[in-house]
Formats: structure tokens, sequence, C-alpha cells
């Protein structure tokens, strides 16, 4: 097939030209990070309540998993939704709106008399969350020089696994003591808190403005799925699914694998602890590996580390052995999405980046619908747990073939090439 000629992304100003974020800008980055700790709160504590919910309701594998998935449903709408609103009313209002869906139908869960109620407010409450790691990461690079977009986003990632932890450190002493519905209740502390700062602190004009690097393409997916960025857009959709089946699976089902393997609840929520910590460990490393090295080869290692780390568990390692190797899939599952978010970032202009993460996150959360609900009848089907390893190690493997695609195709080797990536047209 003849290639056409090279078209040139359009490029924003050199880092040389630009100011380092004063006071209040990285105050407004702060809060919106402090948003995705809630959202990673709200993404694991499911994972950390399902086998008292299984209890309490008669729920089988399969049942679990359903209700697991209807969050992840409402994330893939939030996520589009919000993504291409935050383009059009601004990130300020999208971030606000999100954050109060999210918060006031998570602690109405604490509430539900029945599965059925339970996930219908678990479906309304992920619209909002899908909203806020988008529309949070679109501000943040709004508001931080080009050179700092890499590692803000990989910073910005962090808190989803800190949330994670929290989940998972408030439900050791929480769950045992007042049972499961406290954990959803805690949802109030960011509608009474963090949305009054964020009104505060929130610049209103994120994300609305259009400086004279702006390119002249409409904002809008009709504009993302179409030459020059529609092979590059379907491929990093296709990327998150499978990275953020590997991730949200095991958010969703690591500590009742862990029971069903014989463990008890206190060690259950500990792996899965380690797995958020090396999440946070991941959104570290990655951030400077891929400031050095560029974000799509790192995310190849790290998702090649991840898929290698969970097909090791098949094996039955030692406890000490489960620990490692959970934090090393924390390491590279959670790094590669952040490196993800980070390349689409840097490689969208400034007019489609909430567009483009909106629907990169969105399409994505696909794996996060499909996983709790596949790795439910796995089991159900009497395959054990370590066929849902296998489902999310292979998921990491394709996700670093995808990656290794992309780089090879696209030839975006470090952050500031990204700048002025140069694909052929599609």
């Amino acid at each position: 097939m003849a290639t056409m000629p090279v078209r040139t992304l359009p490029t924003e100003p050199p880092p040389s030209t630009e100011r380092t974020p004063g006071p209040r800008a990285l105050a407004a980055v702060l809060v919106a990070w402090l948003f995705v700790v809630f959202d990673g709160y709200d993404l694991i504590v499911y994972g950390t309540v399902q086998a008292r919910l299984r209890e309490e309701w008669g729920l089988d594998s399969a049942q679990a998993g359903t209700v697991g998935s209807v969050a992840f449903l409402g994330m893939m709408l939030g996520a589009l939704g919000a993504g291409r609103l935050a383009d059009h009313i601004g990130r300020k209002r999208t971030i606000i709106g999100s954050a109060v869906v999210l918060s006031i139908f998570t602690a109405l869960c604490a509430l539900a008399p029945d599965p059925i109620t339970f996930g219908a407010l678990r479906f309304l409450a992920g619209l909002g969350l899908g909203g806020l790691v988008p529309s949070a990461n679109a501000l943040a690079a709004d508001l931080v020089p080009t050179r700092w977009r890499a590692a803000t986003a990989t910073v910005m990632m962090s808190g989803v696994p800190i949330g994670g932890s929290l989940a998972a450190l408030l439900g050791i002493p929480v769950i045992p003591a007042f049972g499961w519905r406290p954990m959803f209740a805690v949802a109030l502390v960011a509608l009474l808190v963090l949305v009054p700062l964020a009104i505060k602190v929130l610049p209103s004009d994120a994300g609305h403005a259009r400086t004279h690097a702006d390119p002249p393409h409409r904002p809008g997916f009709g504009t993302i799925l179409r030459p020059p960025f529609l092979l590059v857009t379907v491929l990093f959709a296709l990327t998150t699914v499978v990275t953020l089946m590997a991730w949200y699976g095991l958010g969703t089902w690591l500590p009742n694998l862990m029971e069903i393997a014989g463990y008890d609840l206190g060690s259950s929520l500990m792996f899965a602890l380690a797995l958020n910590l090396g999440a946070v460990a991941g959104s570290v490393v990655t951030a400077w590996a891929g400031d050095r090295f560029g974000t799509v080869p790192t995310g190849v290692v790290a998702a090649g580390l991840a898929g290698v780390s969970l097909l090791l568990l098949v094996t039955q390692p030692p406890v000490g052995a489960v620990y490692l190797i959970l934090v090393l899939a924390g390491v590279g599952t959670h790094g590669t999405q952040a490196l993800i978010i980070a390349a689409i970032a840097t490689y969208y202009p400034a007019n489609l980046r909430g567009t483009a993460l909106g629907f990169g996150l969105g399409m994505g959360r696909v794996g996060a619908v499909a996983a709790p609900q596949v790795g439910g009848l796995l089991l159900a089907a009497g395959l054990g747990v370590g066929s849902n390893f296998v489902l999310f190690g292979a998921c990491a493997v394709l996700s670093a073939l995808l990656l290794t695609a992309i780089w090879r195709r696209f030839g975006v080797t470090h952050d500031a090439d990204a700048r002025t990536a140069t694909p052929t047209a599609q």
C-alpha cells in the first residue's frame, strides 16, 4: 500500500518559552489529584467488600462479577461524555459535576437493601467516576509546561492506587467491626470537603481558552476518528481496553480470589494492599523512566513485566513471592495505564486533549466492564483462581504488544518527540 505524504501534528510552544506554573496552578493540580485519589478509593472499595456482599445477599461468582461490572459500564459512558464536555464547557465544571454525582450515589450504596438497587447505584456512581480521571488529567495537562506533562500525568494517576490502598487499609478494621456499608459512606467526605475546595481553587477557564498554539481542529470525536489521528486513536483505545482489564480485574477480584485460595480476610486485603502499593511505586518509577526513555517504550517494558508476574502466580509460589509478584503486577498494570494517559495527553493538541483522553479511557472501560464478569464466569465454570491470573496476565502481555505497534508505527520514543510526531496519513 502506498504511503501518503507525512503530515506533521500541530505543535505547542517549545518548553523554553513556557513558564513554571505558579502556586495557584499547583494548588489546582493538587486538588485534581485528590479527586483521582477518591476515584481510586471508589474503584477498589467493591473488591474489599465483595465477599461480605456475597454472604449477605447469597450471590454466586457470576452474579458478583455482574454487580462489579455495572460500575465500570457507567464509567465507560461517563468518560466518553465527560472528556467531550471538558473540551466544551471547561475542566472545572466537568470535574465538579462528576465528583458530585460520584459522591452522592456512592454514599447511597451504603443504604442499598438488595443487589439490584446496589448495582443501579454503582452504575450511576460510575458515570461520575468515569468523568473524573479524563477531565482531571486534561486540567493538569493544561496547567503545566509541556516538558512536565508526562511526569504530571503519571503522578496524577498515582492517586488511583493510593485511593485503593486507603480502601484496603480502611477495610481491615472497619469491615469485621461494622460491616461493608460504612466503606461507601466515606464518599460523603469528598462531597463535603473536596467539592467546596474545588469550587474555590480550580481555574474557571481551564479547558476553555484557546491559545495561539491551538490547531485549527474542531474539538470532537469526529476529529480524532479521522486522519491524521484515526489509527493512533484506535491503537491507544485498544491498549487501554486490555490494560484496564488487567488492572480492574485484579482490583475487583484479588481479595476474593485469595480468600478462595484459603487466606483469611486480613491476609487477602494485605495482598490487595501490596498490589496498590506496587501501583503507587509504579507511578513514580514510570514517571522517571517515561521522561528518560519515552512513555511508549517504557510502557512496553512495564506491561510485559506485569504479564510475566501474573502468569507466575499460576505456579502457586510461596507467600513471600506472592507479595513480590503482586507488587510487580501493580507496577506494571497501573504504571502502563499511567504511561498511556501521559502519551495521549502529550500527543494530541490542547483543544482535543479532553476528547482524546475521554475516548481512550471511555472505550478502555470495555475491558473494565468485562474483567469482573469474565473473572466471575471463569470461577463459576470451576476453572479455579489460576484462570483469572492467566486472563489478566495475558491482557498485560497483549498491552505490551499493542504498545510496541504504536512505538514502531509512529516512532514516538520520547515525550519531546511526541510534540513533533509525524505519523503518515491513515
